[in-house]
């Protein structure tokens, strides 16, 4: 379940102690409750990463003062960035689009993670790390002296990859391997990328906001599913995308692509943290487009509201996707296959498709549809014809348990409750948990249940993924995808 957190506050897990850390020079007394334990990169450290972000790990937790700055310098003294502590946000640049807000200062628990503008270091230099001010207190509002002299040295060129053959990038957020972020190593791949890459991110938690546009043949690689963690509390009230002038579209999801085609998303954890209530707050946005060929497998995806917006062609197996207010939305096509998705609410909403009369919504075969303990009353899927007229939300062969109402679809807004031509809220085959099937006898007027006879052709079709999702693509996994042990 995701983790609350206050508006400068991440859910972490707990402090990874990398070969990159060290225990950090002396500095001015501290109090007695509360001192800096290790910082990151190292005071001294040679080849830190261009993307590291700073870690401060304290003996206790922290808070944020309200005065205090951050700054970066470069072998000159020049100031090349400065973060405000008092600001609990600021605009920067993310994979080339600008003016994303983020909260440059992050807490949890015992650790501050602070990240400046990103490419903003070059291989082979040095920099000094300033404190102005007390950017940190304990719980009793006393400062938190930070080191005095902290400086490091980033690797001397950058990671030697070949140029036309199969690559593989690895990321550890301890700084030890090619990159420290997802977003570093997505800037190091041109746009329109021909050569299938694979990003490989070693366990720990990755805390960004990353965008993406015109990165083809990638395919983004965790170690372990539950050990490899990007979260991060992007959200409709931190980046508002209704705002004039705002090219490129939403900002307000964790993981962003666009027109990125053969875009493989495999075996990790992806966790907005925003809290109940906090917004529309997507976990991953893919606009791909008609041939995207995307692939999303064993993935967990945490978040509330809109936890997963798909525009365009997807293929997602093996995943478990959580949320409460119409937590998987978009146009499609997106063909789901052995995927669990859990409701964290009483009446919440599955689904709400958006897909035109051209093309196929959201299909899920032999996917089950939960609850959190005690959330009963929800919604497989909820439309309003008058300003969408066609959506389609098919489920072959699927497990519902009490979580789903008797009712499971409902159209807003709109008076008549009969069939409409281009509303497909359609069901073949759904069970309980004991394999028994469904009472269908309460469902609404305008959904309908597949005949294994009478629509045996129809039923067919949707459970071939090359049908859902057009054009002559059949989505199959990369061989050797996944870690041996």
């Amino acid at each position: 379940m995701a983790i609350p957190h206050l508006s400068l506050a991440m859910a972490l897990i707990p402090f990874f102690a990398g070969p990159a850390w060290s225990a950090p020079p002396a500095t001015a007394a501290l109090p007695v409750s509360l001192k800096v334990i290790q910082i990151s990169p190292a005071n001294g450290a040679a080849n830190a990463c261009t993307d590291t972000p700073l870690h401060v790990l304290f003996s206790a937790p922290p808070a944020l003062a309200k005065s205090g700055a951050i700054q970066f310098l470069d072998d000159t003294g020049a100031v090349i960035d400065s973060i405000d502590a008092s600001a609990p946000t600021r605009r920067k640049s993310i994979g080339g689009l600008p003016n994303f807000n983020d909260c440059p200062i992050l807490l949890d628990g015992n650790e501050a993670t602070i990240a400046f503008n990103n490419n903003l270091l070059a291989y082979g230099k040095t920099y000094h790390i300033k404190i102005t001010g007390s950017p940190f207190t304990d719980p009793q509002g006393h400062p938190i002296d930070l080191p005095a002299d902290w400086h490091f040295t980033t690797r001397p060129q950058p990671p030697a990859l070949p140029a036309d053959a199969p690559r593989r990038i690895t990321i550890s957020a301890d700084g030890s391997s090619d990159f420290a972020t997802l977003q570093g190593a997505l800037d190091s791949i041109p746009e329109n990328n021909t050569t299938p890459t694979t990003l490989f991110l070693r366990n720990g938690t990755y805390h960004e906001i990353v965008y993406a546009s015109a990165k083809h043949n990638l395919t983004i690689l965790g170690e372990d599913r539950q050990k490899t963690i990007l979260a991060y509390p992007n959200n409709q009230n931190l980046n508002n995308t209704d705002r004039p002038a705002m090219p490129g579209g939403y900002r307000r999801g964790m993981f962003r692509a666009v027109n990125c085609r053969d875009l493989t998303l495999a075996n990790l954890t992806f966790h907005n943290t925003t809290p109940q209530g906090g917004s529309q707050a997507e976990a991953i946005i893919l606009n791909g487009g008609p041939d995207a060929h995307a692939i999303l497998t064993r993935l967990d995806l945490q978040s509330f509201q809109d936890t997963l917006q798909i525009n365009g062609q997807a293929y997602i197996s093996d995943c478990q996707i959580d949320g409460d207010v119409d937590f998987m939305w978009g146009t499609g096509p997106v063909f789901f296959e052995n995927c669990t998705c859990r409701a964290l609410r009483r009446n919440a909403f599955y689904t709400q498709i958006r897909n035109t009369a051209a093309t196929h919504g959201f299909i899920y075969d032999h996917c089950l549809f939960e609850g959190a303990t005690g959330v009963t009353g929800c919604l497989l899927s909820r439309i309003d014809p008058s300003r969408f007229p066609s959506s389609e939300v098919v489920l072959l062969n699927c497990t519902l348990t009490s979580a789903v109402s008797d009712i499971a679809w409902r159209f807003d807004n709109f008076s008549n409750p009969a069939p409409t031509p281009n509303v497909h809220f359609w069901e073949s085959n759904s069970t309980g948990p004991d394999a028994k099937p469904i009472d269908d006898s309460h469902r609404f007027p305008a959904s309908q249940r597949l005949s294994n006879d009478k629509d045996a052709g129809t039923i067919a079709h949707y459970a071939d993924p090359k049908w859902v999702l057009g054009g002559s693509w059949s989505p199959i996994l990369p061989p050797d995808l996944f870690p041996k042990h």
